[in-house]
């Protein structure tokens, strides 16, 4: 039975995160205007009820499913960056980033990503600084303060993940925000975390009905986990990933593969999540998985699954060359679309998905034994892109608990809850502390392959030098491409070369032309 929080959750992404027009934008000072209009607002005249304020922040979280950010299958894309995935067309130019080529001005992921995240960035600035004005309920104007703080630092850790230090904007926007120079990255990184400090003592723990969806105080705090051990402060990042296990309020959702069913959105494991629903807010996530393959899966990436026994394909007695996909950790055929295996109501051609010989099954709406009703277009795609999960909150805390203290049991128990709802063995014990950041990192790609988070990982680790530069093969050992990376720059993307012409206070990541 559906519990009333799920239907909630159904029935919210029907009638919210309505996009609001001519909400944000500066009013005009012209004296010899004397009426206003009742179609359009401007700042003076919008910002005076409840239902303004509601508005004002549905607009803000409208920001997350425009498509630079995730609103479509670019931030899937991501994956195309990293061992994990190949994109045979430059979608959005992260082949030039994969090859190394890219500079200011050549990729749309680069260009786009500064500007969607300071749009956003603005629109909870305008929240943040006029809601004190609107008499209000006081509960609900200090939750909503909370959500634009959750959200503008959801904004902020997008920019400084890629960019690095950047100019940090706190006030409604005005023109001279446009000639700040960049704070460092410590400076940003710091207000993100006091942002979620502030967000996680007034936002709830859980909401009904129609709020269904919204940032709440989990969501805060494992987003705060997540920046720390971005930035490698491993105590505090364990200390956040902490107070989210013990909230008590997520669980892993009991089948791998299920928790990505449409019908199991908003389950015990998604902390925070985009709200998406065809036809009002839908993505194109299946067409291009799919129908275009445009995210195909790497061999690298397949021959990373351990086997059923948590060894190695090159340690382990059952591996079969001849049968690669048996007896493998079940998330390999949970994730990737392999020849052979059933999905969508019938047997995978060999030729199915052609670039790499894989498909990525993940965060699409079909299923393996069921014929579709309808083939998705772009578009079409409703499946939710979560950006905040259980699984990924307990592997954190593994690799920050490890980092800052060693191997002890709770890092033991955290990565192990997450092996055994795949129905894979414990990790061994007697770890050393290199040896289990090893398997963590290992468990970490596997576990959230597919979702546009290994890239990330392998920068931070500063592994990426090491796996990036290589030839990659697809599943018959044909190469298909090659991969750069160069150490002394490409950990950081460039500043956008209009950002820069706009702003000449602006100063180029280190290794970039103007």
């Amino acid at each position: 039975m559906l519990s009333s929080n799920f239907l909630g959750k159904r029935y919210m992404k029907k009638i919210v995160f309505m996009m609001i027009t001519a909400v944000l934008l500066q009013a005009c000072d012209d004296d010899f205007l004397t009426t206003n209009p009742t179609d359009t607002f401007t700042e003076e005249t919008f910002w005076k009820t409840e239902t303004h304020a509601l508005a004002g922040i549905n607009g803000t979280y409208a920001q997350l499913q425009v498509s630079n950010l995730y609103g479509s299958i670019n931030v899937l894309l991501l994956e195309a960056i990293s061992p994990n995935g190949y994109n045979y067309s430059n979608s959005a130019g992260v082949n030039f980033i994969a090859e190394g080529v890219h500079d200011a001005s050549n990729s749309a992921s680069i260009n786009n990503r500064w500007n969607a995240s300071y749009k956003g960035i603005g629109r909870a600035n305008t929240v943040v600084g006029h809601i004190d004005a609107i008499k209000m309920d006081e509960g609900l104007k200090s939750r909503i303060k909370g959500e634009a703080k959750f959200l503008r630092a959801l904004f902020y850790a997008n920019l400084v993940n890629f960019y690095g230090g950047v100019p940090l904007i706190l006030d409604v926007p005005n023109i001279d925000q446009g000639s700040l120079p960049r704070s460092s990255r410590e400076e940003v990184v710091n207000q993100i975390v006091k942002d979620l400090n502030e967000a996680s003592e007034v936002l709830p723990l859980r909401y009904t009905n129609t709020d269904i969806g919204r940032a709440t105080k989990g969501a805060a705090l494992a987003l705060q986990a997540r920046v720390l051990a971005y930035e490698s402060r491993w105590g505090e990042a364990a200390a956040a990933a902490k107070q989210v296990i013990d909230l008590n309020v997520y669980s892993l959702f009991p089948d791998y593969r299920e928790l990505f069913y449409l019908e199991n959105e908003g389950n015990e494991e998604v902390i925070f999540d985009v709200q998406l629903k065809f036809p009002e807010f839908g993505s194109n996530f299946d067409i291009y998985l799919d129908r275009y393959n445009s995210l195909a899966p790497l061999q690298d990436l397949v021959d990373s699954y351990q086997m059923i026994d948590g060894k190695s394909i090159s340690e382990s007695t059952l591996y079969n060359a001849d049968n690669p996909y048996e007896n493998r950790d079940p998330r390999l055929q949970k994730t990737v679309i392999v020849p052979g295996s059933n999905f969508k109501g019938k047997i995978v051609k060999d030729d199915a998905y052609p670039f790499t010989g894989y498909g990525q099954k993940k965060y699409s709406v079909y299923k393996d034994n069921e014929v579709p009703a309808k083939v998705v277009n772009t578009g079409d795609s409703e499946l939710n892109y979560i950006i905040l999960r259980y699984a990924d909150v307990l592997l954190l805390y593994a690799e920050a608990q490890n980092e800052a203290s060693g191997p002890d049991k709770s890092v033991y128990e955290a990565i192990n809850k997450v092996r055994a709802r795949a129905g894979m063995p414990a990790i061994p014990e007697g770890l050393t502390q290199n040896e289990m950041r090893e398997a963590i990192r290992l468990e970490r790609r596997i576990e959230l392959a597919g979702e546009g988070l290994y890239y990330d990982d392998i920068r931070r680790w500063k592994t990426a030098e090491t796996v990036m530069n290589t030839e990659i093969v697809d599943r018959k050992g044909h190469v298909i491409g090659v991969r750069t990376f160069n150490p002394s720059r490409d950990y950081l993307w460039p500043i956008p070369s209009v950002a820069l012409q706009e702003n000449p206070n602006l100063e180029q990541n280190p290794g970039y032309n103007k």
